[in-house]
């Protein structure tokens, strides 16, 4: 599924790489290290919002870790890590502890923490804000699917939705059984 129209495409950047010059790649690859820096931001928002829903009553909640590849399915470890050949002794991607970091840790982790946040915040979305608009409706927000939103736990409140909004599988499971 696709997120938008307009990233309906694939990105290029292998067919561009080596057309940009070597210091702009290198300014551009500390750019990939620098949101280390906001990770305990980020850890902590997504921990605020994973107690949050714990704390008005969410069961079954997804963790960080589910969202983690397992250990067990990356191909290399550090006895046959791949290296790149290079003129630059000094360069990190010749280095087998350099690879294993990124591609074991980083990436894996950062992903799986962005994923997590974001599926989160979907389901507080759901539960406090059952209302329709053109991303629930196309199923972006289908991980993030409940039993009941808070206005469908309040009988008289129901009332005040709109039919869509009362009948939205998404938030209202009774409406899935159908």
């Amino acid at each position: 599924m696709k997120a938008c129209e307009s990233c309906s495409h694939r990105v290029e950047i292998g067919a561009n790489h080596k057309q940009v010059s070597v210091p702009v790649r290198a300014i551009g690859l500390l750019f990939v290290y620098l949101p280390i820096l906001t990770l305990p931001f980020v850890i902590t928002s997504a921990y605020l919002t994973y107690f949050h829903l714990l704390m008005v009553g969410g069961k079954n909640v997804k963790k960080w870790s589910d969202f983690m590849p397992e250990r067990a399915t990356h191909r290399y470890t550090m006895k046959n890590q791949i290296t790149m050949d290079g003129s630059f002794k000094l360069s990190f991607s010749q280095s087998k502890l350099y690879w294993m970091l990124n591609c074991t840790w980083y990436c894996p982790a950062s992903v799986a923490l962005f994923e997590w946040h974001a599926y989160l915040v979907k389901v507080v979305e759901n539960w406090w804000c059952p209302f329709g608009h053109n991303k629930k409706d196309n199923g972006d927000y289908n991980e993030g699917a409940i039993d009941k939103s808070f206005w469908h736990i309040y009988p008289d409140e129901q009332a005040k939705l709109h039919e869509d909004d009362l009948k939205n599988p998404l938030w209202n499971i009774e409406e899935e059984k159908k």
